[in-house]
């Protein structure tokens, strides 16, 4: 028979089944706290309100039965960051938006979201680079010089100073005590990205699209790959689960609510503390 999650001794059986945790668990939630279940996703209003600011918790002061999970978001500003922020603040839990920097030049709605991101105190941003690479990712990372200058032209447009990047179509890691290329094509320009003082971080999970752009699959599926990769040992740093989408996949309804209730099962079982990709484990030390 297959051991379940919750079975696992030397993991200090954090993760149990979800049938088991009662709806009423206290959350224990750097970022949030839980809010009736009954409650419905409201538009923002014009003057979208500032979030409370959320104390940053020591990461020596994480229980151990919890695991920290990272929930991040690329390509903003674009369609579907609103709705983001919506279930971020019906959630009460916080995010890093990896921004994009034509993308904030693409409309005037696109600059009025990037406002809407850089006022609440819910999200943080990072930089995802100026191009995007064009789509064009082979022909990107073929000129490490180019792709350096790429991000410089984001983080000076953008004035995203702290240097905290992730690789357009590449999950690459380049951090002081992680290092991961996954197209070997790619190395060169990661390896100039952190001489440069990029802290290039990845992910350990991502939530596809469908074909037609939309978060493909339900939430218990996400839900059994968070507890597979703790299981398993998959995060590229234990106990740190880092979790990819994209607004432009949040445009329907379905995907919507797909999202809100993976993150409202996460905050019921009271076994996740949620954080900014800045609260990272030695994201901040300085690269070597």
């Amino acid at each position: 028979m297959t051991k379940t999650f919750a079975e696992k001794s030397l993991k200090k059986t954090f993760l149990g089944m979800f049938a088991l945790m009662s709806a009423t668990s206290i959350l224990f939630n750097s970022c949030n706290q839980k809010k009736d279940k009954t409650e419905s996703l409201k538009p923002i209003p014009e003057d979208h309100p500032v979030a409370k600011i959320v104390p940053k918790l020591d990461n020596k002061k994480t229980p151990t039965d919890k695991r920290v999970i990272y929930l991040t978001f690329d390509d903003g500003p674009n369609r579907g960051t609103e709705n983001l922020l919506r279930i971020l603040h019906k959630r009460n839990v916080c995010a890093t938006a990896f921004l994009v920097g034509k993308h904030v030049y693409g409309s005037k709605k696109q600059q009025q979201d990037l406002e809407l991101l850089r006022k609440d105190q819910l999200i943080e941003l990072a930089n995802h680079s100026f191009t995007h690479a064009h789509n064009r990712y082979t022909d990107f990372y073929k000129n490490p010089a180019a792709v350096v200058h790429d991000f410089d032209t984001a983080k000076d447009s953008l004035r995203l100073y702290d240097r905290i990047a992730r690789t357009p179509g590449r999950n690459i890691w380049r951090l002081n005590n992680i290092t991961v290329t996954d197209l070997k094509s790619s190395k060169d320009a990661a390896d100039q990205l952190k001489q440069a003082g990029y802290k290039v971080v990845g992910w350990d999970l991502e939530w596809k699209p469908n074909n037609t752009m939309a978060l493909k699959g339900k939430h218990e599926e996400m839900l059994k790959k968070v507890d597979s990769i703790f299981f398993n040992d998959l995060e590229k740093t234990s106990r740190h689960l880092v979790f990819l989408t994209h607004d432009q996949y949040l445009t329907d309804s379905d995907s919507v609510n797909e999202l809100d209730l993976f993150i409202e099962k996460l905050q019921k079982s009271n076994r996740f503390v949620f954080r900014k990709i800045s609260e990272y484990p030695k994201i901040n030390e300085v690269l070597n």
